[in-house]
């Protein structure tokens, strides 16, 4: 099997639109929830989300492409080129048909379906823009990457809710390591904070109702949570064979070790209550990275901060690294500064966990003041904690009882 390596990253989400700043602001403990302000909150039981603010698609993309284009498109370009930048590879000097694109998106262009739902509505089918389609479509957000660029390798992607991300990553990491490409851009986007996107998570009593203080409504694994704060943004990952990389001269930010996905087999949308299929996941990962659970050093949980979610995932932990391993490990939601990014969730959070690995430090729960007797581990409580990150874990739990888990460690030649 062919090794794979980190480096590059792009990242856009509610703290910052680059992977740098996002970065400093996680360790910051900075929150990016606040009043819902891309609609009008009235109807809605929650008024808070995590938006991404002052992005500008004009800096990535033409004015002829932003027409044909959704925002999670958008982010996913942005997304792509910074990473491009960021790992200094000259794609003028890459066998192209070698170098693919996994990019998901569990929703997808949920907006440009109100609007020209509202048109047609309104003015007729005769209205409809013929760029409808390609606007809404899930895939389109690798293609329009894949045009951007000029790759011609494996392109595709994936749709599995809140662990699309996550099964980006791992899907890109086997290609790889299969021999089928020598380098992928991988991660998810999103976008869909629409009157008909956020009241249908509102409608099922998802979204945090913590309305006072907007700032403190993402607040995983405390006891006072009451659901997940809706987020948009996205995040991708280069990732390279090793010998390609290492040919090249790039930097290497961390090895990509394992990856696991199993299915609940439960329900549509709550986690299996026993824990048994997020345990499996993580058991497989494990094993697929050949690493002991005493040696995971981190591991940024899903922790949407739903009652029932947070409190099956610290049973997952116990049950898959035993009670004195899931004891000593650190474990942190991201999501409590940048609220629930959906398919984009598990991409960003993977980003997060290669970069604690660079700077050998873990980020913050914010949130945390009130100790839940059914989520009792180290949840690393409103401050970032330096410390030795050698092997990091990402966890992604999706409706459907999708589950997906990721697993990097630090690069060793």
């Amino acid at each position: 099997m062919r090794r794979v390596v980190v480096t590059g990253v792009g990242m856009i989400t509610p703290l910052a639109n680059t992977a740098e700043g996002t970065w400093q602001n996680f360790l910051k403990g900075k929150s990016g929830t606040g009043p819902l302000t891309q609609l009008d909150s009235k109807p809605f039981n929650s008024k808070v989300a995590a938006e991404v603010k002052q992005f500008d698609p004009t800096r990535y993309m033409t004015l002829k492409d932003i027409k044909k284009t959704d925002i999670f498109v958008q982010f996913g370009v942005a997304s792509a080129k910074m990473a491009l930048a960021d790992s200094k590879l000259d794609l003028t000097k890459e066998d192209v048909h070698r170098v693919g694109i996994l990019v998901g998106s569990g929703i997808g262009g949920l907006r440009v379906i109100e609007e020209q739902h509202a048109q047609m509505m309104e003015k007729g089918p005769g209205r409809i823009s013929p760029f409808l389609i390609p606007m809404l479509i899930v895939n389109m957000a690798p293609g329009q990457i894949s045009i951007a660029l000029g790759l011609k390798g494996p392109c595709t992607c994936v749709a599995t809710a809140c662990a699309t991300g996550s099964n980006a990553i791992g899907d890109a990491y086997k290609l790889i390591q299969r021999g089928e490409a020598d380098v992928m851009f991988a991660g998810g986007t999103e976008s869909c904070i629409t009157n008909l996107g956020f009241g249908g998570f509102d409608a099922m009593k998802a979204l945090s109702t913590h309305n006072e203080h907007p700032e403190t409504a993402s607040r995983p694994f405390d006891k006072t949570r009451s659901g997940f704060v809706m987020g948009e943004g996205c995040g991708i990952m280069i990732m390279e064979e090793l010998e390609h990389a290492k040919k090249r001269g790039a930097k290497i930010y961390a090895e990509m070790a394992g990856y696991g996905m199993t299915s609940d087999a439960s329900h549509i949308t709550a986690p299996d209550p026993s824990g048994e299929g997020a345990a499996r996941c993580m058991v497989n990962a494990l094993k697929d990275a050949k690493i002991r659970p005493e040696e995971v050093d981190y591991i940024n949980a899903h922790g949407t901060s739903t009652p029932l979610n947070d409190k099956v995932e610290t049973l997952a932990i116990k049950k898959a690294f035993g009670e004195e391993a899931a004891r000593k490990v650190r474990i942190s939601s991201t999501k409590s500064m940048v609220g629930h990014l959906l398919g984009a969730a598990g991409a960003v959070e993977g980003v997060a966990c290669v970069l604690a690995i660079r700077d050998q430090i873990v980020p913050p729960t914010i949130n945390y003041k009130h100790p839940d007797p059914d989520c009792d581990l180290n949840y690393v409580p409103n401050e970032a904690q330096a410390c030795r990150v050698r092997v990091a874990m990402s966890n992604s739990l999706g409706f459907g009882g999708h589950n997906a888990c990721i697993v990097f460690k630090a690069y060793q030649d």
